[in-house]
Formats: C-alpha cells, sequence, structure tokens
C-alpha cells in the first residue's frame, strides 16, 4: 500500500491518499483474473466510487492498473474511490491472452470488467485495508481515456452492433449513474477512414443515441487522430454531438490525446506534456461529478468560472 497527498482547491480539503493493489477477482470464463487497483482518500464515509478504464497506448504498464495516477490521485484525494481495473487489452497481459476470444479489441471484456467489479463491490471494500463501510454503492461513476472512453460509453448506454453477429448489443450498467468522457473515439461509417479503422472496425461500431445517461465529454481541441479519421479533432466530440442530453463538452484548449499527461506521471508518450492542464482537468472532472451525485451545490460552477472563462481559460464548456 502506498500513500500520497495533493494540494488543497476549492473542492475542499485534500487528504493522504491510500493505493491497494492487486484486488484479484477470479472470473469464470476469463482467461486471466482481473486484478484492480483500488485508490481511495485515507478519511472520510460515503465515497462516491469512479470506475476508471484505462485506454490502449504504447507503453507496457499505463494501459493497466498501474496506469493514470494524475487522474486516480487527484480524484481520490478529493473524496472518491477509485477502482481500476486491468483490461484483456493490457500489454502487461498480450502474452497470456493473444489467442483468447475476443482478441485484439476484448470490446466486450472490458464492459464486463466493470459489471463483475460493482457486482463484488462490497467483497472488494472488505478487502482493502481501512475501506470496510466507507463506500457509497448507490454513487457509481464511470471514466474513461481513448479505448477507455469507447468502453465507458457502452457502460453509459450507448448500443454497438457486433461485428460476429450484426446483432445490436447494449451493456449499459443502470449502477452507474454519470460518466467522463476523455478523447474518447467518435463516429464510425464513412468518416471512420485511417489506416488503423481496417484493424479496429469496432471503433465505428458504436452508436451514441442511446447513450443516455450524464456525461461528460472532454475533447483536445488538437487531438487530430488520423489514424482512424481525417475528420480532426471534431471526431472526439462525437460523444456529445451525437448522443442526448444531458451532456456536456468540454473542449481543453492546445490539448492533444494525452490531454496534457493523465496516462501517467512524466509520461514520455504525451504529446502535449503540461501540468496545469492535467490539474484543471482533474478539478473539473471531480467537479462535474461531485455535481452528479450532490446537485445544487457551487462546485462545477465554481471551477467553470474559474479555469474556462478569461485570458487564462483552459478550455470551453457547453451542455445541452
Amino acid at each position: 500500500m502506498s500513500t500520497s497527498t495533493a494540494p488543497t482547491d476549492a473542492l475542499g480539503a485534500t487528504v493522504p491518499v491510500l493505493s491497494f493493489s492487486p484486488v484479484v477477482l477470479s472470473v469464470p470464463g476469463r482467461p486471466v483474473d482481473l486484478q484492480v487497483r483500488v485508490t481511495a482518500p485515507a478519511s472520510g464515509t460515503g465515497l462516491p466510487v469512479i470506475l476508471l478504464s484505462h485506454g490502449h497506448g504504447p507503453s507496457n504498464n499505463l494501459s493497466s492498473l498501474n496506469g493514470y495516477a494524475p487522474l486516480a490521485d487527484f480524484w481520490a484525494a478529493r473524496g472518491f474511490a477509485v477502482v481500476q481495473p486491468t483490461h484483456l487489452t493490457s500489454r502487461t497481459l498480450s502474452h497470456l491472452v493473444a489467442d483468447a476470444p475476443g482478441a485484439p479489441d476484448f470490446w466486450r471484456s472490458r464492459a464486463e470488467d466493470m459489471t463483475h467489479i460493482l457486482d463484488r463491490l462490497d467483497e472488494m471494500e472488505r478487502t482493502v485495508p481501512q475501506l470496510a463501510g466507507r463506500i457509497d454503492p448507490t454513487k457509481v461513476a464511470v471514466a474513461g481515456h481513448s479505448l477507455g472512453g469507447f468502453t465507458a460509453a457502452l457502460l453509459l448506454g450507448a448500443g454497438l452492433t457486433d461485428p460476429d453477429t450484426g446483432s445490436v448489443v447494449h451493456l449499459g450498467d443502470p449502477r452507474i449513474k454519470a460518466g467522463v468522457l476523455l478523447a474518447a473515439p467518435g463516429r464510425g461509417g464513412e468518416v471512420l477512414n485511417g489506416p488503423m479503422a481496417e484493424q479496429w472496425p469496432i471503433i465505428g461500431a458504436v452508436d451514441f443515441s442511446t447513450m443516455t445517461a450524464p456525461a461528460l465529454v472532454v475533447a483536445g481541441d488538437k487531438d487530430d487522430s488520423r489514424h482512424f479519421t481525417d475528420m480532426g479533432p471534431d471526431w472526439h466530440a462525437d460523444p456529445y454531438t451525437l448522443a442526448p442530453g444531458p451532456k456536456t463538452l468540454l473542449t481543453l484548449f492546445d490539448a492533444e490525446h494525452g490531454l496534457g499527461g493523465i496516462a501517467g506521471y512524466d509520461a514520455a508518450e504525451t504529446t502535449d506534456e503540461n501540468p496545469r492542464r492535467v490539474a484543471a482537468l482533474g478539478r473539473l472532472t471531480a467537479a462535474y461529478l461531485s455535481d452528479q451525485f450532490h446537485p445544487g451545490t457551487p462546485t462545477w460552477p465554481n471551477a467553470c468560472e474559474e479555469l474556462t472563462t478569461g485570458p487564462r481559460a483552459v478550455g470551453r464548456v457547453e451542455s445541452k
């Protein structure tokens, strides 16, 4: 178990953070056990839960329970219990699951990992030292970056056309009340025309029209994913544009796919490293989710006023 601290901001005084891993869940039919990291504040009760789905990426360990510490630590220090699974797409598992059913995208398994976690949340709570009795299982959100945003969209209600059967699949979980999609992929069809589109056709199979749960969609205005589409950065706003409300779009200025470096501290693969952007994104996402679970508080409007207005704005916000 490790501990860390974070500075105070307008969400309230932060507390030391406890991080425990791995919590190992045996899942029938899964080729390897589901391993999870839990990061939570050292004190407090009634903690909302954020399920955090990692992306793919070139690093060996960031696409696992060991990634996304800049966000997991920030959220936990501000009163959330953050749960991070290692999905079967992780590079840490590639030598074990390359020939497993569902490879290489494991789209169904990624969503089902989160359902298994929610099914056994009480077991996990008892396993992690000092966490028993402190989680509020009625306050659950999902967040995901890149391919993790794809997974989050499915859990929030988006449909998907199974490429093997042609049938529409829905993997939404009603226990998940809100979400944050970070640099998530957008629409398919004719716009999915980049060199990676043929290798990952599942990306274009999502139907956002049924993604009815509240969500904050975060897109960088320099996130131009030419390997999937020539639509430009607007492609990553599709989960907002094509889904019904209530939705909020946060467009980060000058942000590329790494959104300033959320996948890991000082990750060399981050093309737009910007600690201020990462801190602002942590603040805004935490404020948004706090508002979802505690409506009527000024946390979200205050964060927007400070960070998305004036000459030092990190981005802009719109809602529907």
